[in-house]
């Protein structure tokens, strides 16, 4: 075949593709959403911390098919296509159609395997899958996997037929606000500040082509104080003799390599150390590679950075939240990561970093994720960008407990919810699996376990495990919850509108005093809302004029909080999301609300280090 008929075919192929789907009319949408390739949406390579050449990205079109639960074998025909990875009720995903705990969704697409992936493992991988799935290919039962936001994979190798041609079958349970599993703020009926489902493949499917012996993950802790980093590296289907040798680079300068036994830990001594901050957002490249007589077996690309999150007491003896060693003003905005397209997936991978470089731009230097946790090139432009992150678990099982709002106060109920054996699984694998998936992230300084009170159970278990699991993080035990049990390193007051703060002669000799949330100012801007009406902020305004001044006397509020103890604040929220419209951008990132170079001085007044005395 000549260059140019190879052309005009791929031609052909893209505009067969484009007039197979479009988006689902009816709502607003961003401008990225017209960028979106149905033949290759989100095409980037989707694990920046584990990096090999031999890929192949499913994403693309599908067939589907909704059928009642208990559709347990694999259809003979379907109802249409849907684009993956975009949820099935989103607009981008061509269908907008609900799923809901009495029905299974289907997937399923033929692809063809390049020969040059026959040798060694083949690995199939998704991003992520809301919320119980089995995976079958070509008609055999792959795996089956039960979480929304952690990552996984299957072994593929036995079940690959002679020839090019291989079948992938999925189908998806999910019960939404019906099951006791993590599922943030979605409801079946969504309303105030509960949003749409978001139901199947939500992150990117791919192939990965692996040797015999390969590296698995790896995890990474820098120690600053002593100028080291700690590498553990997991392994499979080593043999007797192989070495592992890692090597951290500066550039093309290497500044560390040690070799030795793959199944114990690594320590990369780090000479004059660049450390990551913010301001310098300084990244090494690591390289990670094993070795038998001599012979590389396989080898994989990172990175890592230098830094340390950690507590100290200031002059007046209350805690702080350092960074480095330093005593920083953490402060950002409350980012639910919602898209009105793509719902929990971004309709590129430039739209997702949109909101990571506003968000620096408006002169934040930290991001609360809200009950989400993201596709793991979220963290890695964080990483680059010089981003703090608070990382949350999503929230599931709700309702059951009281939520307390005064210290030493229980007003009617339990301040611990009883779960039951099944949510009580369900949470702690989960949220052990999005920690190990987010652990190598230097951007990532705090998790934060429990929001409002919202499915808390056994508050202190689940948060001193937590900070024994990862010692290298502060821990939040409960945003805004039921925080006066003493429990993580934290202590988080929710409050709206304006800013306040814990009470620092009370609590501030023994935990960071942090607000976790306010602000909450409103302002729908027609045209660019989710709803015609019925929009709502915690507090509302008719222009941006008044929105920016009563924003002003907010954030000028907080300097004399910061010279009492405060550590830390999250502004909510960063975009409109359906209905609410109290965000600094409208949902479709079209507007924002208040002037950027106003809001970057205004901030600037956060960061001064005169405010607090050592």
């Amino acid at each position: 075949m000549t260059r140019l008929n190879l052309s005009l075919l791929l031609l052909l192929m893209v505009h067969f593709a484009h007039a197979q789907w479009k988006p689902v009319p009816g709502k607003i949408s961003t401008d990225w959403a017209a960028k979106v390739n149905p033949s290759n949406p989100l095409p980037e390579y989707p694990r920046p911390q584990l990096v090999r050449k031999s890929w192949i990205n499913l994403n693309g079109l599908w067939q589907y098919a909704i059928l009642p639960k208990g559709s347990d074998k694999i259809p003979v025909s379907y109802a249409g296509q849907i684009l993956v990875p975009y949820a099935v009720e989103s607009s981008l995903s061509g269908v907008g159609k609900m799923v809901g705990e009495n029905n299974v969704l289907w997937y399923n697409r033929s692809i063809d395997l390049p020969a040059k992936m026959m040798g060694g493992k083949l690995l199939l991988h998704f991003g992520a899958v809301d919320w119980s799935c089995r995976v079958y290919v070509n008609g055999k039962l792959a795996g089956e996997h039960a979480g929304g936001y952690d990552a996984f994979s299957f072994d593929l190798t036995s079940l690959v037929r002679k020839g090019v041609k291989q079948n992938i079958s999925v189908q998806v349970w999910d019960p939404t606000d019906d099951g006791p599993q993590p599922r943030g703020k979605q409801v079946k009926q969504p309303k105030g500040i509960w949003y749409t489902p978001v139901t199947g493949i939500w992150q990117t499917v791919w192939l990965e082509n692996v040797p015999q012996t390969y590296i698995v993950a790896t995890k990474q802790t820098p120690d600053i104080d002593k100028k080291q980093l700690a590498v553990r590296v997991e392994v499979a289907d080593l043999q007797s003799g192989d070495q592992l040798e890692v090597t951290a680079w500066e550039g093309a300068k290497r500044v560390a390599l040690q070799a030795g036994d793959p199944q114990r830990e690594l320590i990369l001594n780090i000479p004059d150390p660049r450390l990551w901050s913010p301001e310098s957002p300084f990244l090494y490249d690591l390289k990670v590679a094993v070795k038998r007589k001599g012979k590389t077996i396989d080898e994989v690309a990172s990175y890592f950075g230098m830094r340390k999150s950690a507590m100290a007491k200031d002059a007046a003896g209350i805690q702080r939240m350092t960074l480095n060693n330093q005593f920083v003003f953490q402060y950002g905005p409350l980012d639910q990561g919602w898209w009105p397209d793509g719902l929990y997936t971004a309709p590129t991978d430039e739209a997702l970093k949109f909101d990571i470089e506003k968000t620096k731009a408006l002169g934040f230097n930290m991001i609360r994720k809200h009950v989400k946790v993201e596709p793991a090139r979220w963290y890695y432009h964080c990483d680059k960008m010089g981003m703090l992150v608070w990382q949350d678990m999503p929230s599931g099982d709700t309702g059951g407990n009281v939520w307390d709002a005064k210290p030493g106060f229980i007003t009617g109920g339990k301040l611990d919810k009883d779960r039951s054996p099944e949510s009580e699984n369900i949470f702690r694998k989960e949220w052990k699996a999005i920690m190990d998936q987010c652990y190598n992230y230097p951007s990532i300084v705090s998790w934060v376990p429990f929001n409002e009170a919202w499915g808390q159970f056994k508050t202190k278990e689940i948060v001193d495990w937590t900070m024994k699991y990862d010692p290298s993080r502060l821990v939040n035990a409960a945003s805004g919850g039921n925080y006066f049990m003493g429990a993580g390193q934290v202590l988080d007051l929710h409050i709206y509108p304006a800013p306040a703060m814990p009470d620092p002669a009370i609590f501030g000799a023994r935990q960071a005093l942090v607000l976790g949330e306010f602000g909450g100012l409103g302002l729908p801007i027609e045209g660019h809302t989710w709803l015609d009406k019925g929009n709502w902020g915690y507090q509302s305004y008719k222009n941006k004029e008044d929105l920016f001044a009563q924003y002003t006397k907010f954030i000028s509020a907080i300097p004399k909080l910061i010279r009492s103890g405060l550590s830390a604040a999250v502004y909510t929220q960063t975009t409109d999301v359906e209905i609410e419209t109290n965000g600094l951008f409208t949902y479709d990132r079209k507007v924002l609300k208040m002037p950027l170079d106003g809001m970057y001085q205004l901030h600037r007044q956060l960061y001064d280090p005169s405010l607090v005395k050592w």
